[in-house]
């Protein structure tokens, strides 16, 4: 990738609130990463989030209900496995995130830092939000990095975004007591009503703010999605002591 294409995808970043870098990743890396998650959804293996832990809309009521153990996220991937900490630290994220942040950047072990799993029938919808409403920073300026292991449409649970919503000042009126941005407001559906939800393919990797509204459907396909996410920030930007965001050492890249 050129210095000059990385320049262009972070103003794209910085204007829109996300951007679509296609193909960053390789087929075979993809493949062997979505092989390691494949498995370790198969064997169970802690750390996990159910969705029934959320109870989003669309999720069992309980674990001992109907689907009770579907998993939401493999936890803490950065400590599962070398294939994910190896993206994770990569030197394309590195200088991408560099190049954006003005300075080294950091990878946040508190927030993401999962392979997200979208079930059939059991898999939630996911309202619209920011994700920066749980995080505490110095700073609102931290950036995702979502990476796709597999064919991420509409259909099967993929993401929608909000172009521009990331610099809107919304007050906390617009959001609902689980700081979900309201649907009901006419005002918020006009934000709303502005959203894409980009087709992706695996190695497909979007880079969005941590303001960024968006939000995910439920997966009507008869195929677990897998996608691998990871949240970074500028070591200038530390969490705040004695918060969730501080909870776990982070990771200079």
């Amino acid at each position: 990738m050129s210095v000059q294409s990385k320049k262009e995808q972070v103003q794209a970043l910085r204007e829109r609130g996300f951007v679509i870098v296609r193909g960053l990743v390789s087929p075979e890396r993809c493949a062997a990463i979505k092989q390691v998650a494949e498995q370790q959804l198969h064997a169970a293996e802690a750390p996990l989030e159910f969705e029934a832990d959320l109870r989003y809309p669309g999720a069992p009521e309980s674990k001992d209900a109907p689907g009770g153990h579907t998993v939401r996220r493999l936890l803490d991937a950065y400590a599962r496995h070398a294939l994910y900490r190896e993206w994770a630290t990569s030197p394309e994220i590195a200088g991408w995130m560099e190049l954006y942040f003005g300075e080294e950047p950091v990878l946040s072990r508190a927030h993401h830092n999962c392979v997200m799993t979208k079930h059939p029938r059991y898999g939630s919808l996911t309202g619209w939000h920011r994700d920066v409403r749980y995080w505490s920073f110095e700073r609102d300026d931290l950036v995702s990095v979502w990476l796709a292991l597999g064919p991420e449409t509409p259909e099967n649970g993929g993401l929608w975004f909000v172009p521009g919503s990331h610099d809107a000042p919304f007050t906390s009126d617009r959001f609902d007591a689980a700081k979900f941005f309201r649907a009901d407001l006419p005002d918020n559906k006009t934000w709303i009503d502005r959203a894409i939800s980009p087709t992706l393919q695996a190695g497909d990797v979007v880079f969005f703010h941590c303001n960024t509204l968006h939000s995910a459907g439920q997966n009507q396909s008869e195929q677990v999605k897998f996608s691998l996410v990871y949240t970074y920030h500028g070591a200038s930007n530390v969490p705040l002591p004695g918060t969730r965001s501080a909870s776990k050492p982070e990771v200079k890249l």
